[in-house]
């Protein structure tokens, strides 16, 4: 096994599984619900408010004997868009990437126009992002703010 700082020695180390890195520590149980961590039959350890320099604070959390679709990836980029992912085998990364937001996002963000198609009728929503913080509703053109938004 790799050697750790002490500060990686605050959250417990994996076998193999997913690391999820450099959330935001006011978006932790937003990342836990929307994965739906709470329902796996493996470990998960979460990690929150832990000095970062690069962030002030930040929260962590490891998945035992889980790695994630690219779907639940462009979930989480929704609500911790810089969040690092770190897949581990055999205690050691063998890859890492920063969550990025795709230019499309489909079936994942409500839109809060009460008039859009996707609100009256049973079909999958779908945004383009228009802008640094923002996405457009494909169907009626709406502009929301992603901090704001509601998952699905």
């Amino acid at each position: 096994m790799n050697k750790t700082s002490n500060q990686e020695l605050l959250v417990a180390a994996i076998k193999d599984g997913t690391v999820i890195d450099h959330i935001p520590s006011s978006r932790i149980f937003d990342v836990v619900n929307l994965l739906g961590l709470q329902g796996l039959g493996s470990a998960v350890v979460v990690g929150c408010n832990l000095e970062s320099g690069q962030m002030g604070k930040k929260s962590i959390i490891k998945v035992a004997d889980k790695f994630f679709t690219p779907e639940e990836v462009n979930r989480l980029s929704v609500v911790a868009p810089g969040a690092t992912l770190s897949i581990i085998r055999d205690y050691d990364v063998v890859e890492k990437h920063q969550v990025r937001m795709p230019e499309e996002l489909k079936g994942i963000v409500k839109c809060d126009n009460p008039v859009c198609i996707t609100n009256n009728e049973p079909m999958p929503t779908r945004f383009h992002l228009s802008g640094a913080n923002k996405v457009r509703c494909y169907y009626c053109d709406h502009e929301q703010q992603l901090d704001k938004v509601k998952i699905v």
